[in-house]
This record gives C-alpha cells, sequence and structure tokens, in this order.
C-alpha cells in the first residue's frame, strides 16, 4: 500500500491487545497511520498502545494541510473529517475502508484532555 499523503510505502504493522490482534499500517515517509474500518477505536482505549504513533507531530501539521487525499485502497477522494470529541484533529476518512492519520493525531486522539471534554460540555450547552 501506498501512503496518500507522501507516497512512501506503508508497512503493516500488528499489535497484540487484549481483546486480540489489530493490524494497521504505518507509512516509512511521513509516518502517518492507516486503520482500517474500527482500527482506531479499538486501540484508542487500549493499554500501551500511545508508542504505535511515532512520528513528529509538527511535520504531521504541515501534511495535515494537504487536500485532495485519496484512499489508499480504493483510490476515491477521502472526506476531511473532525473528531467528535476532540474538534481540533483533522482526519481523512474513506467510508467504505478507514482512517488517515498524520503523524501525532493519533496520540492526540487517544489522549483526551481535560480541556477536551469541557469543550465537549461547552458544545452540548449551546447546542
Amino acid at each position: 500500500m501506498i501512503c496518500p499523503k507522501c507516497e512512501a510505502a506503508m508497512e503493516e504493522k500488528n499489535l497484540r491487545t487484549l481483546e486480540g490482534l489489530v493490524t494497521y499500517d504505518q507509512c516509512s515517509g511521513c509516518e502517518g497511520l492507516w486503520f482500517d474500518s474500527g482500527e482506531a477505536e479499538k486501540l484508542k482505549d487500549t493499554w500501551r498502545t500511545d508508542f504505535i504513533d511515532t512520528g513528529d507531530a509538527e511535520a504531521g501539521k504541515e501534511f495535515n494541510e494537504m487536500r485532495d487525499v485519496k484512499c489508499p485502497r480504493c483510490q476515491k477522494q477521502m472526506d476531511k473529517i473532525s473528531d467528535p470529541k476532540q474538534k481540533h484533529i483533522q482526519l481523512e476518512a474513506c467510508l467504505e475502508h478507514g482512517v488517515f492519520m498524520d503523524a501525532g493525531e493519533f496520540r492526540d486522539y487517544k489522549n483526551e484532555t481535560l480541556m477536551d471534554v469541557w469543550r465537549g460540555a461547552l458544545a452540548l450547552l449551546k447546542g
């Protein structure tokens, strides 16, 4: 598989969790992560998964500015979406196949902060 951002090779990696084996892909160039549908959610609350996102978050922010990103599985245009709980995290998603997170985004996604909870509560009060 080829990275949808920098076009380097994606390396398939496996992580054993208490719930079983989860496979994800990491770019050998920009170090972004591809998660097939449901994989990121499985890993979000799993103990000791912080280490899978080894990329430079500052470099990831630069790649996050890219538009017209195609799914590495089907080559269709992916949608830019925000995480519902952490609106500052913008992911590229293919409804059929999964999500791409730039370097540093999975660490941010996994570690929801008190400020993120506060923002969510405020949004509910306003809505």
